[in-house]
């Protein structure tokens, strides 16, 4: 396969047409048979997969390039996910709009052509694929609650829905409800995911103010958090990073050695 493919093959399993903003090819390779897949991948993981003679690094996050300085683009996303559940758009886009300017400004910040120069002079195929495999793991969190947990439902029907999944059985954190409590009633459930970050007070807040009665998140800020506990207005589960990211990362694992590519994961919980 070539890295072309290997990013086509995340656009199919997600549904989506074209490359998110978040997700890039630094250095293009072919022929490749082995890569060494990481949550996060920069220098010290492009030095090792050199040594070790791998034919290439995929990352989750973003390294740097386009995809760290446009990075903020993908929270728009959050905008026609409320939109797709009855948020008025007007809502959807003033819920979005803080947040996306600070890390608009944040991006500002980042060292963006660190580890990609480095994987050009070591003359390593390079890329990262963020918000594709996210959006294959919001799908099958959403899914998964989905064949199994109503309106009438407890919240900690919600979680024990999602803990039958293999990363979250496997992690070592483990999800928390951290609004409300588990014998609450789930009402509606919406997996806020697949836009880039969690959305903060404002989405959780917009959600609940539109009649949506758990929201999930795969992490949060303590500050935003505090804000949430203090007004109440929904349940809040929280499932964790890491886990969470390896559920939309495994399918594409999975289908990358159905066709042949040898995947060493780093930081990546097994399904």
């Amino acid at each position: 396969m070539d890295t072309e493919e290997i990013m086509h093959l995340s656009l199919k399993l997600a549904g989506l047409e074209n490359v998110p903003e978040d997700s890039a090819i630094y250095v293009k390779g072919e022929n490749i048979e082995n890569v060494l897949f990481c949550i996060d991948a920069g220098v010290p993981e492009l030095l090792l997969a050199k040594k070790l003679g791998f034919d290439a690094v995929i990352a989750h996050h973003p390294p740097g390039g386009t995809a760290a300085v446009n990075f903020h683009q993908v929270f728009k996303r959050h905008i026609q996910q409320m939109m797709g559940v009855g948020v008025p758009r007007e809502e959807a886009e003033k819920a979005v709009k803080r947040k996306l300017e600070r890390l608009e400004v944040e991006a500002h910040t980042r060292n963006y052509a660190h580890a990609v120069d480095v994987a050009k002079l070591l003359r390593i195929p390079y890329m990262n694929i963020h918000t594709p495999l996210d959006e294959v793991g919001r799908k099958r969190m959403a899914e998964q609650i989905k064949s199994k947990v109503s309106e009438n439902s407890k919240v900690q029907d919600v979680v024990s829905t999602l803990n039958e999944l293999t990363e979250f059985k496997n992690a070592t954190t483990k999800i928390k409800i951290r609004v409300g409590k588990p014998e609450n009633l789930a009402g509606k459930v919406v997996v806020s995911h697949g836009a880039g970050t969690n959305g903060g007070y404002e989405i959780a807040k917009t959600y609940f103010k539109h009649g949506i009665g758990t929201v999930i998140y795969i992490h949060i800020s303590h500050a935003d958090l505090e804000k949430l506990k203090m007004e109440n207005a929904g349940n809040l589960i929280v499932t964790g990073h890491i886990a969470s990211d390896s559920v939309g990362i495994n399918p594409l694992i999975h289908e990358l050695e159905n066709k042949g590519v040898s995947v060493t994961r780093i930081g990546i919980i097994p399904a």
